[in-house]
């Protein structure tokens, strides 16, 4: 597995590529690492760039002020939409790209990099974006 690599003047990028069904799993996995190698879960944020994670939808069957709080509280892992409008920003964000188009993917990377503190962990159809600026040349085993 390629390792992350710094961009200039932004948060690291690691890629983890799996097929655009297995991008959540593949995403799960990340965290699950993350929160293993030390990471505070506060320090997490999990975005989907298509289907809503299912702890972002179970978390919203309690009301939409519970589930913002909890961003607020800053005590857990996060999950949302790339699509917030929000000002969501973690140290890590682990993005899952969940059914995107190529140039759409490129499109999800550059709004993730917006919300990532350090480090940016990109899962699912990671192939396109090895030429992508933030991710420094990483190349990108399938």
């Amino acid at each position: 597995m390629p390792g992350p690599r710094r961009a200039p003047a932004g948060p690291a990028v690691q890629l983890l590529p799996s097929t655009p069904a297995a991008a959540l799993e593949r995403a799960d996995e990340a965290v699950d690492q993350l929160l293993e190698s030390g990471r505070d879960p506060g320090d997490i944020l999990v975005l989907t760039a298509a289907a809503p994670h299912p702890w972002q939808q179970h978390e919203l069957t309690f009301g939409e002020q519970h589930y913002w709080a909890q961003l607020a509280e800053g005590a857990d892992v996060f999950y949302a939409d790339l699509a917030t409008s929000r000002p969501v920003r973690r140290e890590v964000v682990v993005l899952v790209l969940d059914g995107t188009s190529a140039a759409s993917a490129a499109q999800a990377l550059q709004k993730a990099l917006t919300h990532a503190g350090a480090l940016l962990v990109v899962c699912g159809a990671t192939a396109g974006l090895a030429g992508h600026p933030a991710v420094g040349g990483q190349t990108v085993r399938a």
